[in-house]
Order: structure tokens, then C-alpha cells, then sequence
């Protein structure tokens, strides 16, 4: 079965949008008063949270990629529904798949390290100890798509812009924490921060900011906030070449970036073009791979994985099947409650509905083996909880207990694990006793007509909204379950837009669907954007609503966090607290990418652990290609 991708079936290539730098510490430290003392100031080509950067100033690549890659042909995929929009940053319509590739920031990552950022719109950055403010030094030579200058101007407009105009997660986090931005001269822009709050992450977040082009937005009376087939202009490497609305859209490397004879791109960005086909379906998507409409395919299928790869193309050798390792954190893929509607409020019901996901008999049954379960929001990390809380966590957790806002078995209790289920039938007896007893606890009794009623003799009804078919197999039993155990239980099959409607913000119509509990390696101030009170509301990262004093407070801890070891044991404490809400039902995830292509592609010898780089670090072999051609495999 799938791992939930952003857009089932497209692969979502992290290096295509988010390239690095890969440049080496330059120190010098001064001293300058701040707030009436001296600090130290480090200027620097870049910033880690914790400990060192990698790369030194002067690294001529990265250590990933091929310098010698080629460049030319093109790379094609697939992606599941339709779009109806180029612009990603507004809640309205539906953004075409790599709908952000023609903007960059600041600042950049790399995939071979975790909490690193270098300049990558910048030469040097400052900033003082306590990370209460930053200044970029911008580059010189940067330009927009049209050859136009890249400004402080264009930082300044471009955070006001999103301030102002942004996705309302953003707008309810971002504005607390920053106190101002100025141009303090063409190229340079220093942002300062909020006294009080936490610092560790500003200079990066703020130099993660997307940058828009402040003339072309002016002059094409560009609206942040509205759906537009029309793009922004941005420095990216890539530009909208074509479109045909809902069936296709094709990116072009654009001949004239800036950044061509530059270390960034040094091995990235080798192909000419990246086309997207789009397919309202898996099974039309697969045929079309099967005859060459597209080159390379990420597999997201478990079934198809096991059983379909059986046609001429590949058995002939023109198609390359892999499994390739995958070194990521375990994605957070899950059942997600809508904690808005009354009847999940009590905790006791989500865990009764979380008993009849029976995991093991999918995984045998339905998945070939091919996945594992998800336990924790961080798991194969350090950060995830384990057993029984440390002397560390519950030093972290007391005072939440002192004041009433957890239990104490909080304390003591094994972090909450996904159940078991009997791998040898779909409905586990145990588990199915288990929920029957929590619903009776929670006052939804069988009635004579087996259904489970509240004391108002309201029926409790579960609608799973989804837009993939390829998930009915597996949510199918899912909902049988559910009805064994009395509870109203359905399915709905919605299109794209349909299900961006109704599960996006404000609507949050559905009960429950699929999506993630949002992780990372170096949980900081974006985790507010998830599972923040304030963002319940307008999230479309918090779409479960979730809303916990004790949550709120633990996630400013893990903000506030100032190494390595404070960081683990203050996500620690937050992953036991949130898994215990029962907020989801942990769904599966698998360790390597399983992925299908035409074999007209090279790709670098050592990958970089973070990310499989198909779109930008793979490129085009012309002497492959032209042996498809000839074949009659490929036009």
C-alpha cells in the first residue's frame, strides 16, 4: 500500500526546491553593545543549531553529487488529481505539483547533515550570541527569472508580504517572533526579534523565507491570497515552460540563472526540463509508466510492488526496478481524528476506533510485508519515547503534572505504543472486547439495533474521506471493523478539489482522514504550526485541531531547547504527551525508495542520506536515451 506522499504519486524531490551551498565556517567575531553590553558577533557563510557546519567556505561541490554530471534531456512523473493553480501559498485552488520550485530563500540545507543553513542569496550572515538578530549580506549578482536585480528591497517586501497575506499558520506564529525587518542598505537586511521569546532558530527560519520578485508583484497586480495560474517570478533555477491545466505541467531550467557558473549548482539541476503528467488515478497512471508517457515512477503501491511489475518494457531490460536505501526519519502517515466534532473529544473513543485498525493483517494480507508500523511521531530518531519516562522527561513533565494539565500515569505509564492485532484475521476478538469496553466507559452504548448511541440517542458515525482509490483496499476493512464494533462506519471517494475543500481550512469537514504528524530532526518554532492551540483553527499542518494546554507548553520547551541532549528529552516529553491524546491512528512506513524508471538516467554514486535527489542530483544519459529511441521504447 502507499506511503502518503504531499501529491500521491508524485515524488517529492526536497533537493529540487531547497539546494545547498556547500560552504565551510568563516568566523570572525567582534564586539558590538547590545542592550547596553558586549556581545559577540559571528559572521559566517552560514548556521548550525547545534555544533559545526560541514562544508568550509571554499568547497567547490557538495560531496553528493557528480560535478561532471551532464546537463540536457528530461526527467517525468506522475501526480494524482488535477491542479487549478501555480500559486502554493494561498489556501485557494489547488497548486500544481512543484508549484514552489521557481522560488528560493537565503538560506539553504543541505541533504547530509541535519540543522545546517548556508547562504545561498547571501554571501556572509551576522549575528550575536544569543541569535537575538541577523543580518544578510546579499550577493551582488543574483537576478530574478526576467534578468531583473535581487534586492534587500525584495526581502523586506517579500516578509511583509507573507506577514501580511500568508497562510494563517504562518501569520499566527511568524508575527509573534518577529519584531522587524529594515533594508539597512541595498544589500544588506537585518531582521530582529521579539525579546523574550526563544532565538535558537530565528536567523534560519527568517532566512528560509520564500522570495518574490517586489516589481513583478506590483507591476502584475499579483494577489498572495488568491488562486492564479499565473506564477510569481522568482531567482529559482527552474521556470514555468507550459501547462495544460489539470492534465500536465512542464518546468524549464532557466538558461539565464544567476547561479549557473556558482558552487550551488555545481552537480544540481541537470536536466533541461521536469514534466508532470497528471492522472485521476493509480491504475491509469500505471499503464501510462508501462508505455513510456512518463520516465520515472515512485512506487507508493505495496500490491502493484509485489505483483505488477511484470511487462515488456522491464522484463526487456528497458525499465529499471529498485529498491534504493532510504535514510530519512519514518514519516508520521497516519489516521488523523478531527478533534473539532464533539463526539472525539473523549480520548476513549479515539482509542476504541485506533483497536480496530488491525495493521498486522494489512501489512500480510494487503501490503506483502513490505512495511512496518509507526509507534512513534519520531520514530527510528532518539527523539522518539520509549517506555516508561526518563528522570530527564519527568523533570519536564511534573510541573504539567503539578498543575493539573496531565495525568500523573503520565509519569510512570509506558509511552503509548500502536496496538497488535492478529496477522491471521481481519477482526481481532481481543482488540474488538478492548474497544467495546471503552466505548460503554465513554456512554456510547449498543442499542437493540446494534448501533452505539450516546444518552441523547445519537448514532456514532465515522466518515473516512479520501481521494485515492488505491486506499478503498485498505481502509475497506478498516470500516467493516468499525461496524463490527456498532459504530456507523463509511468511506467517501472525493475528488482533488473536493477533498482540499473540505479538509483544508476553514471548512475542516471531515471526520477523519489521512495525512501526518508532522516531525523533523530538529523540532523547533514550526512545530507550533502543527499542534499549537493557536493554530487549530486555520492549519492546514494542524488539521486533527489539536488543542492542549500541556502540548502548548511543551512545545515552547522545545523551542527553547540549546543543545543537542535538551533538544531529545524535551521532544521526548512532547511525543509521549501527544501520542497519549490518541490524536491519530498510526498508519505504516518503509525504510528504502521503491522506485521504477526508463533507463535513460545516471545517478551519483554515494546518495546523500536525507533524500533520494531523483530530480536534481540524477541527469540525463544521452547515449541510454538514444538506445530507447531507437528501440521504439521512447519518442
Amino acid at each position: 500500500m502507499a506511503q502518503r506522499t504531499l501529491a500521491r504519486g508524485l515524488q517529492i524531490d526536497t533537493s529540487g526546491t531547497a539546494r545547498s551551498l556547500a560552504l565551510g565556517v568563516l568566523i570572525a567575531a567582534c564586539l558590538t553593545p547590545v542592550m547596553g553590553r558586549a556581545q559577540e558577533v559571528t559572521v559566517s557563510h552560514g548556521i548550525s543549531t547545534f555544533g559545526n557546519l560541514k562544508y568550509p567556505a571554499d568547497a567547490a561541490h557538495l560531496d553528493y553529487v557528480n560535478p561532471d554530471a551532464p546537463k540536457g534531456g528530461e526527467y517525468s512523473m506522475w501526480a494524482f488529481g488535477t491542479f487549478d493553480s501555480m500559486n502554493p501559498y494561498s489556501v485557494q485552488g489547488v497548486p500544481a505539483a512543484l508549484a514552489s520550485l521557481p522560488y528560493e530563500s537565503i538560506l539553504t540545507g543541505t541533504l547530509d547533515e541535519i540543522g545546517a543553513s548556508y547562504c545561498l542569496l547571501c554571501e556572509t550572515m551576522e549575528y550575536p550570541a544569543d541569535r537575538s538578530w541577523v543580518v544578510f549580506n546579499l550577493r551582488k549578482d543574483v537576478t530574478f527569472s526576467d534578468g531583473s536585480p535581487f534586492t534587500a528591497d525584495d526581502v523586506v517586501f517579500s516578509y511583509n508580504l507573507l506577514r501580511e497575506k500568508g497562510i494563517a499558520e504562518f501569520r499566527a506564529v511568524f508575527n509573534e517572533k518577529v519584531q522587524g525587518v529594515e533594508a539597512l542598505d541595498p544589500y544588506k537586511v537585518k531582521f530582529t526579534f521579539v525579546p523574550g521569546t526563544p532565538f535558537r532558530d530565528m536567523p534560519s527560519t527568517v532566512g528560509s523565507l520564500t522570495i518574490f520578485s517586489k516589481a513583478d508583484y506590483e507591476a502584475n497586480g499579483r494577489d498572495l491570497e488568491k488562486s492564479s495560474l499565473e506564477p510569481f517570478m522568482g531567482t529559482g533555477q527552474y521556470m514555468l515552460d507550459s501547462m495544460k491545466p489539470g492534465e500536465q505541467i512542464i518546468y524549464r531550467r532557466n538558461p539565464n540563472y544567476w547561479g549557473n557558473a556558482h558552487p550551488f549548482s555545481v552537480g544540481t539541476g541537470n536536466f533541461d526540463t521536469l514534466r508532470v503528467e497528471y492522472f485521476a488515478d493509480d491504475t491509469a497512471a500505471f499503464e501510462a509508466f508501462k508505455t513510456g508517457t512518463y520516465t520515472f515512477r515512485s512506487e507508493n503501491s505495496s500490491k502493484q510492488w509485489a505483483t505488477a511489475y511484470d511487462f515488456p518494457n522491464l522484463n526487456d531490460g528497458w525499465v529499471k526496478k529498485e529498491e534504493i536505501a532510504n535514510g530519512n526519519i519514518a514519516s508520521g502517515q497516519a489516521f488523523l481524528f478531527n478533534l473539532r466534532r464533539e463526539k472525539f473529544q473523549d480520548p476513549r473513543v479515539r482509542e476504541a476506533v485506533g483497536l480496530m485498525f488491525n495493521f498486522e493483517w494489512s501489512n500480510e494480507t494487503l501490503f506483502y510485508g513490505l512495511y512496518q508500523r509507526i509507534n512513534s511521531i519520531w520514530d527510528n530518531t532518539q527523539m522518539a519515547a520509549m517506555g516508561p519516562a526518563s528522570p530527564a522527561e519527568v523533570a519536564i513533565l511534573q510541573p504539567l503534572v503539578d498543575e493539573g494539565l496531565l495525568d500523573a500515569s503520565i509519569l510512570t505509564d509506558d509511552a503509548v505504543m500502536a496496538p497488535v492485532s492478529s496477522k491471521d484475521t481481519q477482526l481481532d476478538r481481543g482488540n474488538l472486547r478492548k474497544a467495546s469496553a471503552l466505548l460503554d466507559e465513554a456512554g456510547w452504548t449498543v442499542g437493540d439495533d446494534g448501533m452505539r448511541r450516546n444518552a441523547a440517542g445519537e448514532v456514532l458515525a465515522i466518515e473516512f474521506l479520501e481521494d485515492s482509490p488505491s486506499f478503498e483496499r485498505v481502509i475497506n476493512p478498516y470500516v467493516e471493523n468499525l461496524k463490527a464494533l456498532g459504530i456507523d462506519a463509511t468511506l467517501t471517494i472525493v475528488d482533488a478539489a473536493q477533498m482540499s475543500q473540505r479538509s483544508d481550512p476553514p471548512a475542516f469537514d471531515f471526520d477523519m482522514i489521512v495525512g501526518n504528524a508532522v516531525n523533523g530532526y530538529e523540532p523547533g518554532g514550526e512545530m507550533q504550526q502543527s499542534y499549537s492551540s493557536e493554530t487549530k483553527d486555520n492549519s492546514t499542518r494542524n488539521r486533527a485541531g489539536l488543542a492542549n494546554p500541556a502540548v502548548d507548553r511543551l512545545l515552547d520547551g522545545v523551542e527553547a531547547a540549546k543543545t543537542r541532549e535538551e533538544l531529545d528529552v524535551a521532544t521526548q516529553a512532547l511525543d509521549r504527551v501527544l501520542r497519549s491524546t490518541q490524536f491519530w491512528v498510526p498508519q505504516w512506513y518503509k525504510n528504502v525508495y521503491t522506485v521504477a524508471y526508463y533507463d535513460v538516467f545516471g545517478r551519483p554514486e554515494a546518495p546523500p542520506t536525507y533524500a533520494l535527489g531523483d530530480m536534481s542530483l540524477w541527469w540525463y544519459d544521452a547515449e541510454k536515451a538514444d538506445k530507447l529511441k531507437a528501440a521504439g521504447i521512447l519518442k
